[in-house]
């Protein structure tokens, strides 16, 4: 049972391109190369096609089309040989495809793409991989750049958030203060009243005299 869920490793990458490569040389099929190293590496078929092609098949594009290419020019040629011959030919192939190895100067991603029993590997093609490889790397610079440029401006934007987040508290603050000076003032508005109040109704009480013709005083009523 298939159940394995671990990360792939860089041995696994390497053994499902080749695994492909040699299905796709040999005139197989992608399928039957899934199947293949889902045995060997305990995966599924399904694990295996979704990892070559959202993640290796990028790696590997200039050795696939070398392979597909083999692949036309071995079926171009057994067309015309005998029929006895083309077994041998197969035969030799499957064999040697077991044991072949690139030089060392030729990194991993290369490897498996030398066609095997046919023309050696042109210096052109070696100019086209390491073309591809430039123009990853100048993707990987231009990423890496394009990272610096926004780590930046996600701390301007970060010093921004915080400034504006103390101007918040500092306004807040001040809001306080004007609330408590409104209700100062509203309580002294207040006492003022009560007081001008108070004293209208302290004139209004004061008792009011007159003298009369015999010089007694006599209250005069409201």
């Amino acid at each position: 049972m298939k159940v394995r869920q671990d990360a792939w490793s860089h041995e696994d990458d390497l053994l499902l391109a080749e695994t492909v490569l040699r299905h796709v040389r040999e005139g197989s099929t992608q399928l039957k190369a899934f199947d293949e190293v889902g045995d060997r590496l305990s995966r599924t078929s399904a694990a295996v096609g979704f990892r070559w092609n959202a993640i290796v098949r990028d790696r590997y594009e200039q050795a696939l089309k070398l392979a597909k290419k083999q692949r036309k020019e071995m079926k171009r040629a057994e067309r015309r040989q005998p029929e006895y011959v083309q077994k041998e030919n197969r035969t030799n192939i499957s064999q040697t495809d077991k044991t072949i190895t690139q030089p060392a100067a030729i990194t991993h991603t290369y490897q498996q793409e030398q066609p095997i029993n046919q023309k050696p590997m042109t210096i052109k093609d070696v100019i086209s991989y390491l073309s591809t490889l430039e123009q990853s790397a100048s993707s990987t610079s231009r990423l890496k750049s394009n990272l610096e440029k926004l780590e930046l401006e996600n701390q301007h934007l970060t010093e921004q958030n915080t400034l504006l987040h103390q101007k918040i508290k500092t306004l807040e603050n001040e809001q306080q203060v004007m609330k408590e000076d409104y209700q100062s003032l509203i309580q002294i508005m207040d006492r003022a009243r009560r007081m001008v109040v108070l004293n209208d109704n302290e004139e209004q009480n004061v008792p009011t005299f007159k003298m009369d013709k015999n010089g007694n005083l006599e209250k005069l009523a409201r």
